[in-house]
């Protein structure tokens, strides 16, 4: 008798922190993600500007492959535990305002999704060169699900040339 293991998935998560040591809180994030699955690929750190009105300091910017056999609500559940662990309350800070860890769940096995609670892939991975950046780094071929570009392609077509994006 032959017991079958649970797939394996492949998610991206994307990585922010601009408050505090914003290195250690990505550090510290990367290791509680390896708590939910294996993380195979990290991306360099990428400081850049932020986005939207509010003023605030500079973000710290990575990107993940992470392997796991949760699912994709599982996942996102896991991913809002970890922000919560590292102090952020999503209830009670301004939408796109600091904060000293940010989790985006940009994609899980090319899968397209559309729940109350979640959109596979990230409804605003094509716009974002704070992601792309770190994600064409670890995921060069990575295929968005929908327009069928790779995260190179996206990057490169990119109209925000003056979003600075800095590799550190």
């Amino acid at each position: 008798m032959t017991t079958q293991l649970p797939q394996l998935a492949t998610a991206y998560i994307a990585l922010g922190s601009n408050i505090g040591d914003r290195e250690e809180h990505l550090r510290s994030a990367i290791t509680a993600l390896n708590q939910i699955g294996n993380v195979t690929e990290i991306s360099s750190f990428y400081e850049t500007e932020p986005v939207g009105a509010i003023p605030q300091p500079d973000f710290l910017n990575a990107a993940v492959q992470l392997q796991t056999q949760q699912k994709p609500e599982e996942l996102l559940s896991a991913l809002l535990r970890i922000e919560q662990q590292h102090g952020r309350d999503r209830t009670a800070s301004p939408p796109k305002g600091p904060r000293k860890l940010d989790l985006d769940f940009l994609s899980y096995d090319g899968i397209v999704l559309e729940t109350p609670t979640l959109t596979l892939p990230h409804p605003a991975l094509e716009q974002r060169r704070f992601v792309l950046a770190p994600l064409a780094e670890i995921a060069p071929e990575w295929q968005h699900p929908v327009s069928g570009k790779t995260s190179t392609q996206l990057l490169k077509e990119l109209t925000d040339k003056d979003s600075a994006v800095r590799r550190i």
